[in-house]
């Protein structure tokens, strides 16, 4: 089972504590370039295949993701946890997903909470954005990459408590007539 959706990451200056009392200039990025990662996380593994690009995340990206995780050789069905997004559900999609023998399982709309990959990505801003300033796009992009690169050494004891099977769960609801 893998989680997938895209993270997009944007050259800018995200600020994690600025209080001064003379006044403080911060160095921020001019543009808005985009570095777009679409990933799929294995659920009991934590592996990460990727789909990168600088344009837009589109259904040939998601095509390109699933030809990637079919190649794999996997000995067991595959399924893909996903959101709603338009590119995901179109039909150059399931049919590619069809094609490959993949099951593709589609969350509820504004449920972000129940996307384990949306946890990651949370981690990686964390790791590489917060607080830092990037003097160009190649530098931007490395720091990206080498945190995803290290995700199963540097940060496996780290992701380990973060991407816990740990879904909110409610037993027992009784529904209030309002």
């Amino acid at each position: 089972m893998y989680f997938v959706d895209a993270s997009h990451f944007v050259l800018a200056s995200f600020l994690g504590w600025v209080w001064c009392f003379v006044r403080l200039y911060v160095r921020a990025a001019s543009g808005r370039q985009r570095y777009n990662v679409l990933g799929a996380l294995n659920a009991v593994t934590h592996e990460l295949v990727t789909e990168i690009n600088t344009t837009y995340i589109t259904a040939t990206s998601v095509c390109a993701l699933l030809h990637k995780i079919a190649s794999r050789g996997a000995s067991v069905p595959v399924t893909l946890v996903m959101d709603n997004a338009r590119y995901q559900r179109c039909a150059l999609v399931t049919d590619t997903a069809k094609a490959l023998g993949v099951e593709l399982l589609f969350l509820p709309s504004y449920s972000p909470n129940l996307n384990l990959i949306e946890r990651l990505w949370k981690f990686v801003k964390k790791d590489v954005l917060n607080s830092r300033h990037h003097q160009n796009f190649q530098t931007f992009q490395e720091a990206i990459d080498g945190c995803l690169t290290d995700l199963p050494t540097k940060h496996r004891e780290k992701l380990a408590t973060l991407l816990a099977h740990n879904f909110q769960t409610w037993d027992n609801v009784s529904i209030l007539n309002a």
